[in-house]
């Protein structure tokens, strides 16, 4: 589409949810693909409801995401003059009428629709109003819709869509308290931005017919729509809290890395193929409208964590160390007292399935003092392992160069000496460096703990085994 602007927006009545995160996510790849234009626009009119703070958590998501946008973010609270300028627009072209039926009036209609086999719409009795309006009496704004006929519209994943127009009533475009609704100020937005393709859920197809008819009424061309299939929990019913996190932050928060996310958002309802992993250039590339499904996707957290997995273990270790740092100091730990955390990073990648348990396989590398599993010590860290100790600590103190392999040549050393095989060192060593039985290669805890700290924490286990 030639100078193809779309938009994202959220309303900040919380965080950014998993559904709200991959509508942003689909209007971003085909903005960049199609050299478009990405507009962020906070749809903050529920006062009640809005806050800064959820405000913040929108933006900071999509910062994470690494889904910048072009333009914005606007905010529909200040651009109330131009609603009230349409609205005065369409009562003065007889397109909008004042509603005088107060709340208990509407819900005898309803229940008499109801009783009569009706849909329970408003029948437009205001609508037929003739002579003066009534003084001081409260009313809200509605819009005139067309009584016969059908809208139509092509959505672009799900084909041709019609309503017969009987079925839509009059809507309220102007609350009793002077604000505008929703349906009415996202028309006037997305027009006045001019936006030209709307890519959001399909939980908005039934405001569509009405939305068209608004941009019709006042002068405006409709946009081309997308409405893309909702997500569901496992059991297939909408994604909701009991079915894990919704918020986008809290995958952040349990250790998920922005990438995984991302390309797990856009395989919830987009396919290219068989392949499943993507780089963010790769989907910019790839992604289309055309490639998305009609069905519902379903959330399943085992894929994502399997996504998450991926990109640990092929992450740029500089980078997932600068990542590490806050779930460290959320143990208590100092990254900077240990060593350094790119070599740190490179023992646990295969190893670790979130951050969160990075920073678990990590903890033993800076702690100033081990606590020591009192298992592990009564099996491993026993009087007939003194001479061991002592041996190893007197061959790595010899080293001149210290490297996987002058480390690895010390153990073999000892290995030959004492007809021993590798675990009956390694698992000794492997408690009193880390305090446990688990642990990466104990060459690379070795090389990477440095030789001041091995050496040190060598020493100190030997009164644990009776020395």
């Amino acid at each position: 589409m030639k100078n193809l602007r779309v938009r994202f927006a959220p309303s900040p009545t919380g965080y950014l949810h998993i559904g709200g995160a991959r509508t942003a996510l689909f209007n971003f790849l085909i903005a960049r693909k199609e050299e478009g234009t990405f507009v962020l626009r906070v749809e903050d009119t529920d006062v009640a409801r809005s806050t800064q703070e959820s405000v913040d958590a929108i933006l900071q998501a999509m910062d994470w995401l690494g889904l910048s946008y072009d333009e914005g973010p606007y905010y529909q609270s200040q651009r109330t003059e131009i609603y009230r300028e349409k609205i005065d627009q369409l009562l003065a072209n007889g397109k909008a009428y004042r509603c005088y039926c107060t709340a208990e009036i509407l819900e005898e209609k309803r229940q008499r629709a109801q009783s009569e086999g009706r849909k329970p719409k408003y029948d437009g009795t205001c609508r037929r109003l003739t002579g003066e309006a009534p003084a001081d009496k409260p009313f809200v704004i509605r819009f005139q819709a067309p009584e016969a006929g059908e809208t139509t519209f092509a959505d672009r994943i799900k084909g041709t869509i019609t309503f017969r127009n009987e079925e839509l009533d009059d809507l309220i475009i102007q609350r009793s308290d002077g604000s505008p609704t929703y349906n009415f100020v996202v028309v006037v937005d997305d027009a006045t931005m001019d936006i030209n393709l709307v890519i959001r859920g399909d939980d908005h197809i039934n405001n569509t017919p009405r939305q068209s008819q608004l941009y019709q009424a006042l002068g405006y061309e409709v946009p081309q729509f997308a409405h893309v299939p909702m997500i569901l929990g496992a059991d297939k019913a909408r994604l909701s809290k009991r079915h894990g996190a919704t918020s986008v932050m809290a995958y952040k928060e349990m250790g998920y890395l922005p990438e995984a996310m991302v390309n797990y958002l856009v395989r919830l309802g987009w396919s290219h193929g068989d392949q499943e992993i993507f780089s963010m250039d790769e989907l910019i590339e790839k992604f289309s409208l055309e490639n998305v499904g009609k069905s519902a996707g379903v959330f399943n957290p085992g894929k994502l964590l399997w996504l998450n997995e991926h990109y640990i273990k092929t992450g740029d270790p500089v980078r997932l160390g600068d990542c590490l740092v806050p779930f460290l100091q959320e143990k208590g730990l100092d990254p900077s007292s240990g060593p350094a955390l790119p070599e740190v990073v490179r023992t646990l990648q295969d190893r670790a399935k979130t951050l969160v348990e990075m920073a678990e396989g990590a903890a033993f590398y800076f702690k100033k003092e081990l606590e020591f599993d009192g298992k592990a010590v009564a099996k491993f860290l026993t009087e007939d392992k003194i001479a061991l100790f002592n041996e190893l600590i007197e061959g790595l103190e010899s080293l001149e160069d210290w490297n996987e392999e002058t480390v690895g040549d010390v153990f073999k050393k000892l290995m030959d000496q004492h007809k021993l095989k590798l675990p009956a060192i390694a698992q000794p060593v492997r408690v009193a460096l880390t305090g446990g039985t688990s642990s990466p290669s104990i060459f690379d805890v070795v090389v990477v703990l440095g030789r001041e700290t091995s050496l040190r924490r060598l020493r100190n286990v030997l009164p644990l085994c009776g020395a």
